[in-house]
């Protein structure tokens, strides 16, 4: 006997069941390359990113090329900002910091280096954790620029009212 195509056998409903979410230990996102001991760390702040690679050395920096000091333009500011976070887990010294950098200005790139620093020397040892967290090394700085919004002429400038 021929099966009749028009019937189809009753299907039950298959419930998916999610897995579980996996929580991280941490929510840095960082490579650790151990064979050449290469700390990875990426940062950002306002439109820029920095990647930052610290290898054991004598503390020297180099920021797209250039040494920290020719790139900060001397702005004792962001020489401070920037070596920050090796000071504070005493560390000044023992790693060269190599980075890329590029979106925003000077200054929001110098932050997305000393929060890319931050998060590579979590990859070399946790007990650096607690005085990072404690500056506020390790939280990405949240504000940005506002958008121009429509009938103004920046954000919140109005453009020139006349009442005659």
């Amino acid at each position: 006997m021929e099966k009749d195509e028009t019937e189809k056998k009753p299907t039950a409903a298959v419930v998916k069941k999610r897995a579980p979410r996996k929580h991280k230990e941490t929510k840095i996102k960082a490579k650790v390359s151990e064979s050449e001991n290469k700390f990875i760390g990426t940062g950002r702040r306002k439109t820029s990113v920095a990647r930052v690679t610290l290898i054991a050395g004598e503390g020297h920096f180099s920021i797209n090329g250039k040494s920290l000091e020719d790139y900060c333009s001397n702005r004792f500011v962001l020489l401070v900002t920037a070596k920050k976070p090796l000071e504070i887990t005493n560390t000044f010294g023992r790693f060269d910091v190599i980075a890329l950098v590029h979106g925003g200005g000077i200054a929001s790139q110098i932050g997305a280096l000393s929060q890319g620093i931050s998060r590579a020397l979590l990859m070399v040892s946790l007990d650096f954790r607690s005085g990072l967290k404690k500056l506020g090394l390790l939280r990405r700085d949240p504000r940005m620029k506002e958008r121009k919004k429509y009938g103004h002429k920046r954000a919140r400038k109005s453009f020139q009212y006349s009442k005659r």
